[in-house]
């Protein structure tokens, strides 16, 4: 199973802290989610990865540099959803590939939503479920997308998209080359043509859009004190307060609730720490009193 990683984006919801690394950079437990997504991929039987970057694209490119199985697709323009994939076409072959969202994190079973669709037929697989503050996909009774946009007509429901899908390729030649282009336009130029695209809808999963400071701060409430993603919780041995290698606390320092603490970082005299990202390096001064928080450093 080949797969891409969509990891090319602006993250502008989450400036000023996507001005110091992209989003799938940031790190989650004191690792960038990027190394999360691609361990979960591994473990879903994918090979001959591709990640796309733009954005601080070299801070991606030079964490992947010795991985032989991820190709780093440079991108020089803005090319968006569609264009990425467009310009990654001649890496996946003629078998469906899966493509996922660099900016999320999620328990689904990327191998069983890999041969739901190729047991399909169908041209395209996007995984969905209810999600009040995303849907806008409509599905009708038959478990197809008919359109990207509400209001849901008779006998369709409006659903979610998880930033999970599988493609066939062919389905890229629909986009035009070196442009920037949105897939969702290419899926509604498919579904024009006559292609079909399957709504594999999902529940009981852990999901989460690392989009706002407030989504990434909840992504490490979910973890830490409810237990979400146990993978990830393992490297802190179960306790809400997870601590990188050589971190230095200082006299007094308090913290509360839950908090992540990155490699190399010191937490100053009497500081109090209250639901708090501090990313490796990056330092708290003495008697700081934070609640939540992300510490990006200098």
């Amino acid at each position: 199973m080949k797969a891409m990683v969509l990891a090319a984006g602006f993250g502008t919801r989450l400036l000023p802290y996507t001005l110091k690394r992209p989003k799938p950079l940031f790190p989650v437990l004191d690792t960038p989610l990027l190394t999360h997504t691609l361990t979960q991929l591994r473990k879903s039987g994918a090979e001959g990865i591709v990640v796309n970057a733009h954005h601080l694209r070299e801070q991606i490119g030079a964490m992947l540099s010795e991985q032989q199985d991820v190709h780093v697709q440079m991108e020089d323009m803005e090319l968006g959803t569609g264009g990425g994939l467009r310009l990654a076409h001649s890496h996946f072959g003629e078998k469906p590939f899966l493509a996922v969202n660099g900016d999320i994190v999620h328990d689904l079973d990327l191998a069983e939503v890999y041969r739901t669709h190729c047991a399909s037929g169908a041209d395209v697989t996007m995984v969905l479920h209810d999600c009040s503050r995303f849907n806008n996909v409509r599905v009708n009774g038959q478990g197809m997308i008919v359109g990207f946009s509400g209001p849901a007509g008779a006998g369709e429901r409006l659903m979610a998209f998880t930033g999970v899908q599988v493609i066939n390729p062919a389905v890229l030649e629909l986009i035009p080359n070196s442009v920037f282009y949105n897939i969702i336009d290419c899926y509604a130029d498919l579904l024009k043509k006559g292609g079909t695209i399957q709504a594999l809808q999902v529940s009981d999963h852990f999901w989460t859009d690392m989009g706002t400071p407030a989504d990434y701060l909840k992504l490490h409430e979910d973890i830490l004190l409810h237990g979400r993603m146990p993978e990830f919780l393992s490297v802190c041995g179960g306790s809400p307060f997870c601590h990188g290698k050589d971190v230095v606390l200082e006299a007094g320092v308090t913290q509360l609730d839950w908090v992540a603490i990155g490699h190399g970082a010191t937490i100053g005299k009497g500081a109090s720490l209250t639901r708090v990202v501090v990313w490796d390096g990056a330092r708290v001064a003495p008697g700081s009193i934070l609640t939540d928080s992300i510490v990006a450093g200098d």
